[in-house]
């Protein structure tokens, strides 16, 4: 017998509809009210600034390492937009836009990178996972969750984060082959921001996208201009509405690029060219978007200039706030780290706490004081 082509019935799109000089393709502009393009602007640029103050912080030493997310407002917020609060909301670490306008405090975001696991618990009331280090731990979840969706027979979509180094990883192809088996309604967006660290995404894979991934697993994928707000936004919301009418998971593919380094720990010059790293700085997200905005008169440089200010003080009241709480129970007691793990603490557990306990000069009638008070603090 002859061979035979085999029909492959996905197809891999690039899509991008506001560039770097804020020109817009009119055709595919998405219909957004004023309102909500200047909301959608204030919370992007609320997570710009928050950027910049953490590392600030953390070059003063009030904050540990922390992956900056400079860079990737439009990927998060363009996304995040598209979800009802009953929807899932699965990041990885650095989507500080879509966490912000999920609800989560400044606070806990401040808390989290001073080293206090307190500051990753979602807000109260909202379908959000923590924060996951791991990478793509968190896809493996996203898959549990659509498919627990399906079983329950409600509407809910999820949608997950990771970059692509995650993309490389064993737990990204297993999620997203579960998800496409048992049609879940995932939505997977890949901040491909070309290095995992160090290591470029041409040593990571052969192909010429992370998107066509999806035809192996039989899923719809496209490639999306990650900086580009507009685009994030259409292309999420085409992958949520597909997914909530039961139409089963998509894959998007968000290229942009890592304007910062890795984490605060990195140096990126030791192996990335600068002469590309100024290339894409002209192309970042928030400057094109100002640009549309004010092209439409939908924002004027006093509305900008009150936003800043607005949101300046908002950054220097969480941060007195954060740091205030780390002086107090549960954040100043060191032993509650042994605490919430088990219903019943292990021997060899309790035995480590006791020994911490000692070495810090703490009194067993002291201990059960700031257990009390623990317990108050969390609501137990």
């Amino acid at each position: 017998m002859p061979r035979t082509p085999i029909e492959v019935p996905h197809k891999i799109e690039y899509l991008s509809i506001l560039n770097e000089k804020g020109e817009v393709d009119t055709k595919l502009e998405p219909k957004i009210e004023p309102k909500q393009l200047k909301e959608m602007y204030r919370w992007m640029l609320l997570a710009r600034r928050v950027d910049e103050r953490l590392l600030k912080l953390q070059r003063q030493g009030r904050i540990g390492t922390f992956p900056q997310a400079t860079g990737h407002e439009a990927i998060s917020l363009g996304s995040i937009v598209n979800l009802k609060p009953s929807d899932w909301h699965v990041p990885a670490y650095r989507e500080l836009a879509g966490f912000l306008y999920r609800g989560w405090p400044l606070e806990s975001i401040l808390i989290y990178w001073m080293g206090y696991e307190e500051g990753a618990q979602p807000p109260e009331g909202t379908n959000d996972l923590p924060i996951a280090v791991p990478v793509s731990s968190q896809l493996l979840h996203a898959a549990g969750l659509g498919m627990a969706n399906n079983l329950q027979g409600d509407k809910n979509v999820v949608v997950t984060y990771f970059g692509d180094g995650g993309s490389s990883e064993g737990d990204c192809h297993e999620a997203m082959n579960f998800a496409a088996v048992f049609d879940a309604p995932v939505v997977f967006v890949c901040l491909n921001n070309q290095f995992a660290i160090s290591v470029p995404i041409a040593k990571q894979m052969k192909n010429k996208t992370i998107a066509q991934r999806a035809i192996a697993y039989g899923m719809d994928g496209i490639r999306v201009d990650g900086n580009d707000v507009l685009a994030m936004y259409v292309a999420t919301k085409e992958a949520v509405e597909k997914a909530r009418r039961g139409e089963g998971p998509t894959l998007i593919e968000a290229l942009t690029y890592r304007y910062t380094p890795h984490t605060t720990a990195d140096d990126p010059s030791r192996y990335r060219n600068e002469d590309v790293s100024k290339e894409w700085a002209a192309k970042e997200p928030l400057i094109r978007f100002e640009k549309y905005l004010k092209a439409k008169k939908v924002m004027t440089d006093a509305e900008k200039q009150t936003m800043e200010e607005e949101i300046e003080a908002r950054i220097n009241e969480a941060i007195t706030n954060a740091e205030e709480a780390t002086k107090h129970p549960p954040l100043s007691d060191p032993l509650v780290m042994f605490d919430y793990l088990y219903k019943d603490m292990p021997d060899y557990l309790s035995l480590q706490r006791d020994e911490l306990a000692k070495a810090l000069g703490i009194s067993e009638a002291d201990d059960s004081k700031k257990n009390e008070a623990s317990t108050a603090k969390r609501g137990g």
